[in-house]
């Protein structure tokens, strides 16, 4: 990639920071039994969700440091479930898009976000599991990434935008048609893990109905996207 390409993004762990310190305004509809979540008529089942939370805090542990999670362990349920459904939404938005990417070409997407995060190797793996990734899950962060970046050069004509005006276009254009994809799937998410914020894409933290009302705080977060605006 040459020097001068600017290339449209929303790194994807300001987005798992973003989701990490959300709070929610609204509870979310019914699933299925045995579910976490439930998109296109598909679902993540509570199993799958467990077992990558598993593998997620068994990778925090290893290592010759441990590495520090950016949320409570309590919360790695709904950080892993927000990458489950990113991952889905992403490959939704391929689809609708008729984007098509190798699994080389993902490869090399997750070599070019390590590079940019400036951790190879390890130091990147332990980036990505503070972050709520499990390292199984690093070829799905791979493809989410080249598919993206293949949209992006499809938008802009064949080439990466290399100005900041462009940017602003290309990822407006890109944003809207994320948004449709998630839309179209319906997501819906099992309140123990908490609902769906379409402004992030992440899951957050559903109402309890016992919760006290809540007290004004000095730097309010921005209201949550409880259904997709677009």
């Amino acid at each position: 990639m040459r020097r001068d390409a600017v290339v449209p993004r929303t790194s994807v762990f300001v987005i798992a920071a973003a989701a990490a310190a959300t709070c929610a305004l609204a509870a979310c509809g019914p699933v299925k039994i045995g579910s976490a979540a439930i998109y296109g008529g598909q679902r993540i089942t509570v199993t799958t969700l467990s077992d990558q939370v598993s593998s997620l805090e068994q990778a925090a542990q290893t290592g010759k440091t441990k590495t520090q999670l950016q949320f409570p362990t309590s919360q790695a349920p709904r950080q892993v479930l927000g990458w489950l459904l990113r991952f889905q939404i992403r490959d939704e938005l391929a689809v609708r898009n008729h984007v098509f990417v190798t699994a080389g070409e993902s490869q090399r997407a997750l070599a070019i976000l390590a590079r940019q995060t400036g951790r190879t190797g390890p130091a990147f793996v332990q980036l990505a599991v503070a972050n709520g990734i499990a390292p199984d899950m690093l070829p799905d962060l791979g493809r989410y990434e080249a598919v993206q970046r293949d949209l992006i050069i499809r938008l802009n004509g064949g080439t990466l935008p290399r100005t900041q005006a462009r940017v602003q276009v290309i990822s407006a254009q890109f944003n809207h048609r994320e948004c449709v994809a998630a839309k179209s799937l319906n997501i819906q998410v099992n309140p123990q893990y908490g609902q769906m914020d379409y402004g992030t894409l992440s899951v957050i933290p559903a109402p309890s109905p016992l919760s006290a009302p809540a007290t004004p705080s000095p730097s309010p977060t921005p209201k949550p996207q409880l259904t997709p605006q677009c």
